[in-house]
């Protein structure tokens, strides 16, 4: 399968069955070591390592025991060599179990350098960490490293499993357009300007959402992509400005079918590529919004809950409390078991985490042997802290974390303090995988700074039948017929079924404010396409980097791209974004401001 001109064999390949066979091989030399003349080579290749044994002395062909003197010596780890030998038995002593040609040798006859190496800037073979920059820097090396060359194949498996599996099920893969018409929702788009016409921009999309709805349109009612999008918006360790999501659109659905099409795909790429981890639940559970947001993204490995003690504190002498539910605040907490061990400052780096979140921080109660210790004691009466510590089942050796604010607030805060300190506790079994549904999300969230309600997820999602009549005088209570996939606090997918019936749709622009006029100028390609019989329909996308990510255990997910922007979205290995030639600038009508 692997033969070429250059190879017979890969350098993972060879067996005791193949002992006596002359065969050539070629690959990366991994290290070589001299015993007294007898020089060993280790060869390397994404298959596997094979031992090369050139031997002191070549007594028939003099001058070729002369050559191979100096090529060997002339060889630097990482260079490449093509080698024609005979495959023989390695010595008892010298079996190596861990390699799956631990049972061979190839003894020399030939050995040609295709290319050399410099010294590399780290060490390929190393499991020491690297400062990261450097990787990225030198990505084509760090890709040579085992744990690399192992995510990037488990990717590939992944998405030709993703892709097996739609196709065995009657789904269509389609190829959108990278080149598409701007609809500004939700983040930054990159605009691409256009030579041919002076002052006009593609973008890049940030998904195919409306292409996909346009292909339920055009009667392809079952499609996926292995899409590639672009976002330009800051960067955190599970964000990249182009990423690949698993996009998935179907016709004649609700979202039951939508959702199970996608469950019956996540079990099976969780028992073929973690079959060690334990699957929590082989039906996913489903969480409502309300339910979730208690923990922001629900990790239902441990406990931890998030009690809601707004009405418990409504009378209290503090007024943090006391006023809370007067300007629509809700206070929460959550128990901590031995939390009474906390430092000061990992007290004060969860007041940190809460103040990132929008909130103005974060009371403590702990629970110590002679008492309990917290700022806000003085301005509460006995009973008052004995509600409380009644409420969390609170004692000796425990704290309890409270948080103030508006409801997307405290739960955002206390659901990522509550996943912190999980891991603090070790309470988040790595070994578990616990996949759930998140169902029943508000159509619509209030932004302030506009004065508006803003669509939750996008201007197309249908609400859920039972709250049609809502929009007219509740809309903000309306829920959606909305889905995310959360595994282990984490979310990896989202969809919706859209709305196809345009009197809905009209009311929808009308909440957001969307006027008839500019519906036409951002989305008229698409309401014109409802004209001709859209079906009902609905979908979903997959973060597959973020999923392989958690799959491989890797902390970010820049171990499983092959070529990713670093944190400040730059291209470390080809110095991008980078300046372009002036020619290139005025040929696209681009005229760059110096301030």
């Amino acid at each position: 399968m692997h033969k070429t001109t250059f190879r017979t064999h890969t350098c993972g390949e060879l067996e005791k069955k193949d002992i006596g066979k002359k065969v050539t091989l070629s690959g990366w030399v991994l290290r070589q070591r001299d015993h007294g003349g007898l020089i060993f080579i280790d060869l390397r290749d994404r298959y596997g390592i094979t031992q090369i044994v050139v031997p002191p002395e070549f007594p028939e062909e003099p001058e070729l025991e002369k050559f191979h003197k100096s090529t060997v010596s002339a060889i630097k780890p990482e260079s490449v060599i093509k080698i024609i030998g005979t495959v023989r038995e390695r010595p008892s002593g010298m079996i190596n179990a861990k390699l799956s040609t631990g049972e061979i040798e190839v003894l020399i006859e030939r050995i040609n350098i295709l290319s050399l190496s410099k010294t590399p800037p780290f060490e390929i073979d190393s499991d020491k960490e690297v400062n990261e920059e450097m990787r990225l820097e030198y990505r084509y090396l760090d890709l040579r490293r085992t744990r690399m060359q192992r995510n990037i194949i488990v990717r590939h498996k992944v998405i030709k499993a993703v892709r097996d599996y739609f196709d065995k099920n009657d789904f269509v893969e389609i190829e959108t357009p990278m080149l598409i018409k701007g609809t500004p929702e939700g983040s930054r788009e990159y605009l691409v300007p256009s030579r041919l016409y002076p002052g006009k921009f593609f973008v890049l999309p940030q998904s195919p959402q409306q292409l996909k709805q346009l292909l339920m349109v055009s009667g392809f009612d079952r499609y996926f992509q292995i899409a590639r999008c672009f976002r330009d918006e800051d960067q955190r360790g599970d964000r990249q400005p182009e990423f690949t999501q698993v996009d998935v659109e179907m016709s004649f659905v609700e979202a039951e079918d939508v959702m199970s099409v996608n469950e019956e795909l996540l079990i099976e790429l969780l028992k073929e590529f973690a079959p060690d981890k334990k699957l929590m639940n082989a039906k996913l559970p489903r969480m409502t919004w309300k339910e979730a947001m208690d923990a922001d993204k629900p990790d239902i490995r441990f406990g931890l809950e998030i009690h809601d003690i707004t009405d418990l504190v409504a009378g209290s002498g503090f007024k943090v409390f006391s006023e809370a539910k007067s300007v629509g605040n809700f206070v929460r907490g959550l128990l901590i078991p031995g939390g009474a061990t906390f430092s000061r400052r990992e007290l004060d780096e969860f007041e940190a985490s809460a103040k990132s979140y929008g909130a103005h921080g974060l009371i403590y109660m702990v629970y110590e042997k002679g008492g309990i210790k917290s700022p806000i004691l003085k301005y509460l009466k006995p009973e008052e802290v004995d509600a409380i510590t009644n409420e969390f089942g609170a004692k000796e050796g425990d704290t309890v974390l409270i948080c103030s604010a508006g409801f997307k607030v405290v739960c955002e805060t206390l659901g990522h303090i509550r996943l912190v300190c999980g891991d603090k506790l070790n309470l988040r079994d790595k070994n578990v995988f616990a996949p759930l549904w998140v169902i029943e999300f508000p159509m619509f969230e209030w932004k302030p700074e506009e004065n508006k309600l803003d669509a939750s997820h996008h201007p197309f999602t249908a609400p859920m039948n039972e709250d049609v009549g809502l929009l007219d005088k509740e809309p903000e209570k309306a829920r959606a017929k909305a889905y995310d996939l959360v595994l282990n606090g984490v979310e990896i997918g989202g969809g919706s079924v859209r709305i196809h019936d345009p009197k809905v749709q009209s009311r929808i622009f009308e909440i957001l404010k969307i006027t008839p006029e500019d519906a036409k100028l951002r989305f008229g390609h698409l309401l014109r396409a409802f004209e001709y019989g859209p079906p009902p329909h609905g979908g979903i996308a997959w973060g597959i980097d973020r999923f392989i990510m958690m799959i491989l255990d890797e902390p970010n997910i820049r171990e499983v791209i092959a070529f990713p922007k670093d944190q400040k979205a730059k291209d470390l290995m080809m110095g991008a974004p980078s300046e372009v030639p002036e020619k290139q600038i005025k040929e696209a009508n681009i005229q760059i401001s110096k301030d």
